[in-house]
């Protein structure tokens, strides 16, 4: 896929950058993670914050197939076989509770559900879009409750429309305020929600299901 050939609006409104935006590292190698309780939402939501304040950034970013140390905060990312899984898929954009986002490039809306579990998406919108003729599907988790209220399977979405919020916790899924943001060739039979989340041993299933989200960001990733 030659993602330059497609011009996409951005999703937060407004083009991400080193002047606005900054790069979160919640893998293993961040001790900083090791003083903060992140069973409890609000410290970590402090946590989170403090960062972007102290950078005076707006937004904070990051995720894509990055080993996590956060996931053991909830059950939800362990799976039968006792094999946690902590490696993620999409990318995270961390900002304030009610920022709006929008809908990168033409869409249809695919189905929508509240996964409403401790650690889980809450509330989340997965379109469906046609890059060229091949399909592809986008997934939008921790929203707002209210964002599932006025909206259908099968709306269409025009390229730069607001579609859905940031959601604050707990009905997020009880996490600091962020958009988790995903790409899927592939549904593989779900509706409404999709693995977020691969242990080691899945990993290379789903990261050739799952491509990089940053292709449609754009944003400049440290090395």
């Amino acid at each position: 896929m030659n993602w330059n050939s497609f011009d996409f609006f951005p999703l937060m409104g407004e083009k991400l950058n080193s002047q606005n935006t900054m790069s979160l590292d919640f893998s293993p190698s961040n001790t900083s993670l090791d003083e903060v309780e992140i069973t409890d939402t609000s410290t970590f939501n402090l946590f989170v914050f403090d960062q972007l304040k102290t950078s005076e950034k707006k937004y904070g970013i990051g995720g894509y197939l990055e080993h996590r140390a956060i996931y053991r905060r909830s059950q939800v990312f362990a799976t039968a076989e006792s094999d946690f899984r902590d490696i993620h898929l999409g990318i995270d954009i961390w900002c304030e509770a009610g920022s709006p986002i929008y809908s990168p490039f033409d869409a249809v809306i695919h189905s929508f559900q509240d996964n409403a579990s401790f650690g889980n998406y809450g509330p989340t919108i997965i379109l469906e879009h046609d890059l060229d003729g091949k399909k592809l599907y986008s997934l939008y988790g921790h929203l707002t409750r209210t964002d599932l209220d006025s909206i259908q399977v099968g709306q269409k979405l025009e390229k730069g429309e607001k579609f859905c919020h940031v959601g604050p916790f707990p009905e997020n899924g009880d996490w600091p305020p962020h958009l988790h943001y995903q790409l899927m060739w592939d549904m593989l039979g779900n509706s409404g929600d999709f693995p977020g989340v691969a242990s080691r041993k899945d990993l290379n299933k789903f990261s050739e299901i799952c491509p990089d989200p940053n292709w449609i960001i754009g944003f400049d990733l440290p090395e």
